[in-house]
């Protein structure tokens, strides 16, 4: 399992359901479903924190504060710098265990020596257009979020990389992708971060695991013919690694070699030592020359 390594986050323990989390210098406990362990909470910042994620009987939540928390704050990674919030439905601006994957992205762009384009699907606050810019490519990041994009842009203000070529659409990736290839559009690097659930702009709902190989399809004609890379995210349960590589494998090895992998991706634990698994990642790259 591939683990990113922080210095401003730091999972400190979970148990019963829920992470005890430390973003700079505040303390979270937000749930995770999947930590079906009771084990004792003996770390004293159990008792300590700023706020708690509450999930509601009835759907969604919302957090109880025990200690004032600014409106928003900063942490690095690298030198890039997210702005962190408390938002509904438990998030906080950044994924940190995604940093694995902004990492590979970045070192891919560099090997390359030559201008790269990369395209980030559903790229949220942009994380991942942040460390492919300061890598040196040239970045087109696509949310349907009006309020995400311009997370984003503030991140890439805070970061010092506004300058660098980007583009900022808010825009159906769905509709973008066939646009891209009706212009004839080629990328050497995309990122997709899909959610498990969705809704269509029609207001349709969608689920990942039905459309999944739909989304990549779409992008395989706007891939180079040098290509670099494609990495594939998702947090659905029902996609196994395995079913991600291989789809990666019949839709990208087979029309540009190269070689695939998946595996889980996770966050050390401080407390346990052990690793949290937190979604998954499968990634087509071109081989090394």
């Amino acid at each position: 399992m591939r683990e990113a390594h922080w210095k401003d986050y730091e999972l400190i323990d979970c148990s019963e359901g829920e992470r005890l989390e430390r973003w700079k210098d505040i303390i979270l406990i937000r749930p995770d479903p999947q930590i079906i362990w009771k084990t004792p909470k003996k770390h004293p910042l159990w008792k300590k924190a700023h706020a708690r994620y509450l999930r509601s009987n009835s759907g969604g939540g919302q957090w109880q504060y025990y200690q004032k928390l600014p409106e928003q704050w900063t942490i690095q990674y690298q030198d890039m710098t997210f702005g962190i919030k408390p938002m509904g439905f438990k998030h906080t601006g950044v994924f940190p265990e995604q940093a694995v994957n902004w990492d590979f992205a970045a070192e891919k762009i560099r090997q390359a020596k030559r201008p790269v384009k990369v395209l980030n699907l559903f790229a949220y606050t942009g994380a991942a257009t942040l460390a492919c810019l300061r890598a040196g490519a040239a970045v087109t990041h696509v949310d349907a979020s009006k309020g995400m994009v311009q997370w984003a842009k503030e991140n890439a203000s805070l970061s010092h990389l506004a300058d660098k070529p980007v583009r900022w659409l808010v825009d159906d990736c769905v509709k973008f992708v066939q646009r891209e290839q009706r212009r004839g559009n080629k990328y050497d690097g995309i990122i997709m971060d899909p959610p498990s659930y969705g809704r269509g702009p029609g207001g349709e709902v969608w689920q990942l695991e039905e459309q999944l190989f739909h989304l990549v399809e779409l992008c395989v004609p706007i891939l180079s013919e040098d290509a670099l890379f494609f990495i594939l995210n998702s947090y659905t349960t029902g996609l196994s690694p395995s079913v991600m590589e291989y789809l990666l494998g019949v839709m990208l090895q087979k029309r540009f070699g190269g070689e695939v992998s998946a595996s889980e991706i996770g966050l050390h634990v401080t407390e346990s030592g052990l690793t949290l698994p937190c979604g998954s990642a499968a990634i087509w790259q071109k081989n090394n020359s």
